[in-house]
């Protein structure tokens, strides 16, 4: 399965960085091709494991590598793949996410949701030590309902603003690609709902009941579209289970891109089991 894994991850990240026609491998004094770093980061998520193992392990692996177009001569050491990650920037795993999840055949239909992950798999002691603030990132994903695709993810380290106002802000990024929205009453808003239908976007958000008009609200949602807003929750599961549920980066704009990275590795995952 992980050939058929790294035989999707590699062309996406092609296409993504644009530097498919190159070598994996340093030439004349070059460096590693994006897309090959891309790549190899893929891979440790896969994996599961630390920069220093990740290289071990596929030193073992030279028919995945190979997919890459590197032997085992050509991998990286880890220092050097850790640094690199500060190339892949966010708006860079935006696009890969994006590319990860158009596998699927998407529904246009789309639910949202937030889960916690730690910010530090190692040790409470060591966020204690190096005096964390937050010890949780707190990421929001938009999955299609059909196929259960992570479409986007928003993370952050603080609980400012309300959960309503984030996803009028993740919608408005995929305002072509949704004919609904399906969330929880969390995201009981009216200026979101107002915000949703001026996209082009039908809410499918009940209302808290305060007066007995919202029970005649309520009634008018598509309870089958709106039952679909539970897709949401058994993915943020399966991707904390499968991948972990602690980022292994230290700094918080590398935790934002291992987590996109995350969903991009579970994208296509579940689309190779198909």
């Amino acid at each position: 399965q992980i050939s058929r894994f790294i035989g999707e991850v590699v062309p996406v990240a092609q296409r993504v960085t644009g530097d498919g026609g190159e070598s994996a491998a340093p030439e004349g004094g070059g460096g590693f091709a994006d897309y090959a770093l891309v790549s190899l980061h893929c891979l440790r998520i896969y994996l599961d494991s630390s920069y220093r193992m990740t290289i071990d392990l596929l030193k073992e692996m030279p028919q995945i590598i190979g997919e890459i177009g590197l032997d085992a001569a050509d991998l990286p050491a880890p220092s050097t793949l850790c640094k690199a990650f500060d190339r892949i920037s966010m708006s860079v795993c935006r696009v890969l996410l994006r590319q990860s999840a158009q596998l699927h055949d998407l529904s246009e239909h789309a639910a949202i949701d937030a889960t916690f992950y730690d910010r530090s798999p190692a040790s409470r002691h060591y966020c204690q030590r190096i005096s964390y603030r937050v010890q949780k990132l707190k990421v929001t994903k938009l999955v299609d309902t059909a196929s259960q695709a992570v479409l986007d993810v928003h993370c952050s380290t603080n609980r400012e603003g309300s959960d309503a106002d984030l996803a009028e802000q993740i919608a408005r990024r995929n305002a072509g690609d949704l004919r609904s929205l399906a969330a929880d009453k969390g995201y009981d808003k009216q200026s979101l709902r107002d915000g949703l239908r001026d996209l082009g976007i039908r809410p499918l958000i009940k209302h808290r009941i305060f007066a007995p008009y919202d029970h005649a609200h309520n009634a008018r949602i598509d309870d089958t579209r709106y039952n679909q807003r539970s897709m949401a929750e058994p993915l943020n599961s399966a991707v904390k289970r499968s991948l972990g549920f602690a980022v292994r980066a230290r700094s918080w704009f590398r935790e934002f891109r291992e987590i996109a990275l995350m969903c991009v590795v579970y994208n296509i995952k579940r689309f190779v089991k198909q």
